[in-house]
């Protein structure tokens, strides 16, 4: 997960996290469903705290965006548009489709097109 925190910055590292997977989530980069990092994963990934990273889940989570599962992980929850949702779901597992065929994304973008139009 692309997050950059600045230990150096004002802003509390929680909040650094937390916004930073607000703004992956708004700008479509994790959609609903999307298996995000575990606590102590993402930590040791940002080279921060744990239970700074906890923090940050748990507001998420009080504010919806996310759904931890217990062993199954924690998800980006799904948005208030279900269309949406399955939209990026469809997209993201046709992608995955056409990767496994060994197509380049260049391709497969070319695919895309030929289907709109």
């Amino acid at each position: 997960m692309r997050i950059l925190v600045d230990p150096a910055s004002g802003t509390p590292l929680f909040e650094q996290v937390r916004s930073g997977i607000l703004d992956l989530v708004r700008s479509g980069e994790l959609v609903a469903e999307t298996k995000i990092p575990t606590v102590r994963g993402l930590a040791e990934e940002l080279s921060i705290a744990p239970h700074t990273v906890a923090k940050a889940y748990k507001e998420l989570e009080a504010q919806g965006v996310i759904s931890a599962r217990g062993r199954l992980g924690t998800f980006i929850a799904s948005g208030g548009d279900p269309t949406e949702d399955n939209a990026a779901r469809a997209a993201r597992k046709y992608v995955t489709e056409l990767r496994a065929l060994g197509l380049s994304d260049e391709k497969i973008r070319g695919h895309v097109d030929t289907a709109l139009s």
